[in-house]
């Protein structure tokens, strides 16, 4: 096991983002094979052509307008779905290109061919705008109601409800895609804010830091230069302060460092919840947890324990659920916090720890705290405790969830 968590987007490339285009060949396919599944209703069409019961030259007509109308529904599901309108010209006559093929094709080849006014809908519902879509897709099934009084009214009223729930179905879809897309930008957006007040407060604590002592270094090293030349005994005085200035300096900037490096347990469990739904496994974690009084030593063992177990879940288990538990515990040794993290998966079942883990065990030890890791009943759990007093971390009776379960 490793110590760095799964980032944000982790088996992105085994799946399609909902909205976006394809960015490889492999996507590409993926999304062809899901938008081919749904041409189910040119069964019908097909059928009617291989039928025989057209002249060869109209069978030979049918098969060039069910190959144009295929294409241009494919163009526009396949490069427009989820997307805002932007009034393109473009995509208005590739929709009404569609809606005429259904309509010549039904008009001369005959009610089978019906089932094209499905497909004209649901480009109606994910190309145009809501308040479009709205009407577009009714007069659809209304057109296709007219075309069926030329020989098959039957058909046509069979199909009409399912013309217009797909249509406005369709809609919902859209609405969801964009509506996943919005919420990618915004958390992307959050990240590059929360990057920026970061490196904010990383100047603010450096100025605050360093700001006096450079200055007091400074202003040392010019009353050292002139003094030395007559006063060498003064001059050394400064200089000796100097070099305590400079070490208390760099001791500040190091807590500061070490500060900045300690993993909280609020951004951890943020950042684990963000891991393992990317890589597809169903998340049950508590809220923001309460962690009033509890020691940074403390914290910070633990956030490292959810990280580890986080990462050995999302990499190595092949879970598809992960359950973490966050709790206070009261035990004969003193109170204690209790970090728990379970998954059903088959991997990272070992018997011999590996070096995540003892180094992980080592990092709990130093903080008084203990580790305990291996195989349940249904998959694999991790248990770190770390004492909330001095002393030493051991299982106890009464228990007080830190947050709920989210």
């Amino acid at each position: 096991m490793t110590e760095d968590p799964l980032p944000d987007g982790a088996r992105t490339d085994r799946i399609v983002r909902m909205g976006e285009s394809p960015r490889n060949l492999r996507e590409a396919l993926r999304k062809s094979v899901w938008i081919v599944i749904w041409l189910v209703f040119l069964s019908s069409p097909v059928h009617d052509l291989v039928s025989g019961h057209h002249t060869p030259a109209a069978t030979a007509a049918g098969w060039l307008g069910l190959a144009a109308f295929v294409t241009v529904y494919l163009m526009l599901v396949f490069r427009h779905m989820g997307k805002a309108f932007t009034g393109s010209l473009a995509v208005t006559l590739m929709v009404l290109a569609l809606g005429v093929l259904a309509v010549a094709l039904c008009l001369t080849l005959g009610a089978p061919w019906l089932g094209l006014f499905v497909y004209v809908s649901v480009a109606c519902g994910t190309t145009f705008p809501l308040r479009v879509s709205y009407w577009t897709i009714p007069l659809t099934a209304v057109v296709m109601l007219l075309v069926g009084l030329h020989g098959g009214e039957e058909d046509a009223r069979n199909l009409v409800l399912l013309v217009v729930l797909i249509g406005f179905a369709m809609t919902g879809v859209r609405q969801l895609v964009r509506t996943t897309i919005e919420l990618r930008k915004a958390r992307a957006t959050v990240a590059q804010l929360a990057a920026n007040e970061e490196r904010l407060r990383l100047a603010r604590d450096l100025h605050d830091l360093l700001g006096h002592s450079l200055s007091l270094i400074t202003l040392k090293s010019e009353l050292a230069g002139r003094m030395l030349p007559d006063h060498p005994d003064k001059a050394a005085q400064q200089v000796a302060d100097i070099e305590q200035v400079s070490r208390q300096a760099l001791v500040d900037v190091r807590e500061a460092v070490t500060g900045y490096r300690r993993p909280r347990l609020a951004g951890e469990l943020a950042g684990s919840q963000v891991a393992l739904t990317a890589a597809d496994v169903v998340a049950d974690l508590p809220a923001e947890p309460v962690l009033d009084g509890v020691p940074e030593e403390t914290e910070s063992a633990l956030a490292w324990a959810l990280r580890e177990a986080v990462t050995n879940v999302v990499r190595h288990s092949g879970a598809r659920r992960c359950t973490v538990e966050l709790v206070r515990r009261q035990t004969l040794d003193g109170p204690v916090l209790e970090l728990s993290v379970e998954d059903d998966g088959s991997g990272g079942s070992s018997a011999a720890p590996g070096n995540g883990l003892t180094g992980l065990t080592e990092r709990l030890e130093k903080a008084g705290g203990s580790l305990e890791a291996g195989r349940v009943r249904h998959g694999f759990r991790l248990v770190a405790r770390a004492p909330l007093e001095g002393g030493r971390a051991s299982v106890g009776a009464s228990e007080d969830p830190v947050g709920s379960g989210a």
